[in-house]
């Protein structure tokens, strides 16, 4: 059962509080839906409060779900985006397994080899060197997987790369409905979050193929993980 007390200087119930985290980060609602939808069920809450909670237990969540993840492929898919953050141009560098299962998000201001290296520290901090890795036909790519990736075999051809070109729709998606994003280190901790949150409640390649049975019984452990998340909030 999730712990009822208020956490650690909130005077907010931990379940409201990590149900406000979870539904900004995996609908596309901003912080003033959320608001009203706190309001309908009698909870008098402003919308920048809810903006602090996500912004202050947004690591707390990412690394509960992080030590939980599923066993991912050895196939890595790699891809980047441009997104504008306040009126500024930005690149979004992302990477997900051949299922679907997002590893991490990166936004930095080039898109260039020394983005590229930085982008595998990344990743290579967190996950063992894959099989393989299928990339665009970006160049940048090319050192950094020869000289960090010894025994990785790299593909390049742009039909082998729907898989993470897919992962980007939810972006679109949350940048759509918030109008615009407002700073850098807030989309870091935004994207970062929903990729993980997708990672256990909805990924597409077996959102749409699984019995409903099946489904109710994911969702269930999806649940599971994050209320327990939740029950470390006081803490956290």
């Amino acid at each position: 059962m999730l712990l009822s007390q208020s956490s650690k200087r909130h005077r907010f119930p931990v379940s409201l509080i990590s149900q406000a985290v979870w539904l900004y980060h995996h609908f596309n609602l901003s912080y003033r839906d959320i608001q009203e939808q706190m309001a309908f069920r009698g909870v008098t809450v402003s919308h920048e409060a809810i903006r602090y909670w996500c912004l202050k237990f947004a690591h707390h969540f990412i690394d509960v779900i992080k030590k939980r993840e599923r066993r991912l492929s050895d196939k890595w898919h790699l891809d980047e985006m441009s997104l504008k953050v306040n009126g500024e141009p930005f690149i979004l560098w992302r990477a997900v397994d051949e299922n679907g299962i997002e590893l991490d998000v990166f936004l930095q201001k080039r898109r260039n080899k020394a983005s590229a290296i930085r982008f595998f520290s990344r990743l290579l901090r967190s996950y063992p060197a894959p099989r393989v890795i299928v990339t665009d036909k970006l160049k940048s790519y090319v050192k950094p997987i020869r000289s960090m990736c010894h025994q990785t075999e790299h593909r390049t051809h742009k039909r082998l790369n729907n898989r993470v070109e897919n992962a980007h729709q939810p972006t679109r998606r949350k940048e759509k409905c918030l109008i615009r994003f407002k700073s850098a280190l807030g989309v870091q901790r935004l994207l970062s979050l929903m990729g993980k949150v997708r990672n256990i409640f909805a990924v597409e390649v077996s959102r749409y193929k699984r019995k409903a049975a099946d489904q109710r019984l994911a969702f269930t452990a999806a649940k599971a993980l994050w209320l327990e998340a939740a029950s470390n909030l006081i803490s956290a």
